[in-house]
């Protein structure tokens, strides 16, 4: 099987699932509310919202009057030292409040400047309207594009995308506009295009306040942007955390059964019009289940990736109807008036951003990171051991099988060469997948212990897979897992990028397969008649390094682990231009660093070979306090390791 071909077939396979079919609306409601407290914890905004919110020291640095509203220049920080740089846009001679629409900005160099008019439109149309810079572009400049572009697949790791920081300053917006005397905090907004069309849905999904929506170039289907590669042009932004491999209308349902608008070109290059249909259809059936047919909408045209006045006045029209309680027809609807403000009228900061802004980093301390406990006795490590893997088989692993496949180990080939064999096998690992494996060894009748490799995605010769094992000594059979992406299921490093971002996008890793076939590769091994399946040494180098040591941590019975050239952490950022396979796994960091995992792994004797690791320092204390039977143990390799030293 292909790797292509896999992620395509998995992505189709969420997006084909049916919603639910509720009895009744209570039913719906707490599903709603179940899915929306996980996709706050995927997002990584549950604990902000579990504590109480930081001030967010509002400050105005001017005003424009226009006449028919004025314009506030303003910031706010959503969390301290997280600015956001915005232009609040109130209504002339209110009477009473009004309701508040939040408009997010798409990918424009100069943001809440290119989309003034839309607010002006809503201000005029008696909506106090606050619209938002971004964090990539506008006035405060961070990084959106972290794996599309600068290697940061350690966001991975972590759980962050830009959609969590964007929807965390969409929900503080919301705080400002619901404590503003002129709003009407019970009729809350919220519309934007192209990435801001995207951050509509998170934000609408994550906060029930918001009482209408109208997502324009926005709304997307994960199989398509798989299946499509339209995936290859989307910033990280589009895309929340998605560790349970949900499909898109899955996540959008938490907005129901609210007033929801769809606007689709059907000349996108980024959202196709067929798989936005399918999207809307399933969303359809579900609010009509839930008696609210008339909340949802599609508007589709024959247009690029953009708004049209037609596009404009409909939702115009959807926010007159559905929030300010004016039911508007698109025909009754007013577009623009034609004026534009000057950029420097509307800048906030005018080019000095506060000196204590941390929006440049904010993808480093957003998500919060475990610090590590202090192990001190097996008791303790035994019962973090345990708490950890609860965890990680959870938020990190959730995509393996629930029902593993039989493993159906079947034999290739088998020769000899005088007294020593070679036999080649292969095993089912998940779905369509059937990898190789190989067993080397010479003809004895008593069985031994078995020191496993996994192959290197790069070798080619044919005793090149055995590398991480030459020179070892004593009475060993040698044992080769052909894990994903190595052998005859490679595939070629120009994939690598879209590869491992699409495999994000549904909640799995290139890692994290290769953890699970390494598990299912070990039990094929353990299977062969010469085999000690109670003495295994398992063997890694580089990417295949983390997967060994991940693979010895969930399998529990592997007493000797061999790391060579052993990376230091899940932060580390990839060269962009030479991207490998990645050894990234989703929200680990939310867990433990690799330190912390390899430590989890004593008595386990770890053997680090090549280069000496670095900052395994914490590893190497608790190991010394815990003592024997655990070792580590420093080798520039395996000549002078025998079976009998074990």
């Amino acid at each position: 099987m292909h790797m292509k071909t896999y992620l395509n077939q998995a992505a189709k396979a969420a997006s084909d699932r049916a919603l639910p079919v509720f009895r009744t609306a209570a039913d719906f409601e707490r599903w709603r509310k179940d899915r929306q407290r996980r996709f706050h914890e995927m997002l990584g905004i549950d604990v902000y919202l579990a504590e109480e919110r930081t001030p967010m020291h509002v400050r105005i640095t001017g005003s424009v009057d226009c006449g028919t509203h004025r314009i506030d220049k303003l910031h706010y920080q959503s969390l301290p030292g997280l600015y956001v740089a915005a232009n609040l846009y109130i209504p002339a001679a209110l009477t009473a409040p009004a309701p508040g629409v939040l408009y997010l900005c798409g990918h424009h160099q100069t943001q809440k400047v290119n989309y003034q008019e839309h607010a002006r439109r809503f201000a005029q149309e008696g909506f106090v309207t606050l619209v938002l810079d971004t964090i990539q572009l506008g006035e405060v400049q961070g990084v959106h594009h972290g794996t599309y572009s600068r290697g940061n697949f350690d966001w991975v790791s972590r759980g962050y995308t830009p959609a969590a920081a964007e929807v965390w300053n969409a929900i503080r917006g919301l705080d400002l506009l619901g404590e503003l005397d002129e709003v009407d905090e019970r009729r809350l907004g919220v519309t934007g295009h192209s990435g801001g069309g995207s951050i509509s849905w998170w934000t609408a999904c994550a906060d029930d306040r918001v009482k209408a929506m109208a997502s324009s170039s926005g709304t997307g289907d994960l199989a398509s942007h798989i299946r499509e590669r339209t995936l290859d042009y989307h910033c990280d932004c589009n895309f929340p955390n998605n560790a349970d491999g949900w499909s898109s209308a899955e996540s959008y349902a938490l907005a129901a059964p609210r007033p929801v608008l769809i606007v689709a070109p059907d000349r996108d290059r980024v959202f196709r019009i067929d798989a936005v249909r399918q999207v809307y259809e399933k969303l359809k059936e579900l609010y009509v289940n839930l008696g609210a047919g008339d909340k949802i909408d599609l508007l589709a045209f024959r247009e690029q990736h953009m708004y049209t006045p037609a596009s404009r006045k409909r939702i115009f029209s959807w926010f007159l109807t559905h929030l300010a309680g004016r039911p508007t027809t698109t025909d009754e609807a007013a577009d623009f008036d034609g004026v534009k403000l000057p950029e420097e009228q509307l800048l906030v900061f005018k080019g000095q951003p506060p000196a204590d802004d941390r929006s440049t980093t904010v993808q480093n301390w957003l998500i919060r990171l475990p610090e590590p406990t202090d192990i001190r006795s097996a008791d303790q490590l035994a019962a973090e051991k345990t708490r950890l893997l609860v965890g990680v088989r959870k938020e990190c692993f959730g995509a393996f099988p629930e029902q593993p496949l039989p493993l159906a180990v079947e034999l290739e080939q088998e020769y000899w060469n005088g007294d020593s064999f070679s036999r080649k096998f292969s095993f089912a690992s998940e779905g369509e997948w059937r990898l190789n494996g190989e067993l080397r060894g010479r003809a004895n009748d008593s069985i031994r212990p078995a020191a496993v490799c996994l192959r290197q995605s790069s070798h080619r010769k044919e005793e090149e897979p055995f590398r991480s094992l030459a020179g070892l000594k004593g009475e060993w059979i040698k044992a080769r897992i052909d894990v994903r992406g190595t052998g005859d299921t490679a595939w070629g490093t120009e994939l690598n990028w879209h590869i491992r971002r699409a495999a994000a996008l549904i909640g799995q890793t290139v890692a994290a397969m290769r953890v699970w076939d390494a598990l299912r590769g070990l039990e094929a091994v353990r299977l062969m008649p010469e085999v000690d399946r109670d003495r295994i040494l398992l063997a890694g180098a580089g990417e295949m390094a983390v997967v060994a040591l991940l693979a010895v941590l969930l399998d529990g019975s592997v007493s000797t682990l061999v790391l060579e050239d052993m990376p230091s952490s899940f932060t580390r950022a990839d060269d962009p231009e030479r991207l490998g396979e990645g050894y990234e796994v989703v929200n680990m960091l939310r867990h433990a660093d690799l330190p912390q995992l390899a430590a989890m792994l004593w008595p386990t004797t770890i053997i680090v070979t090549g280069k000496r690791w670095e900052g395994y320092e914490w590893t190497e204390r608790a190991y010394a306090r815990l003592g024997e039977p655990g070792r580590i143990q420093f080798r520039t390799d395996l000549n002078v390791w025998s079976a009998g030293a074990e």
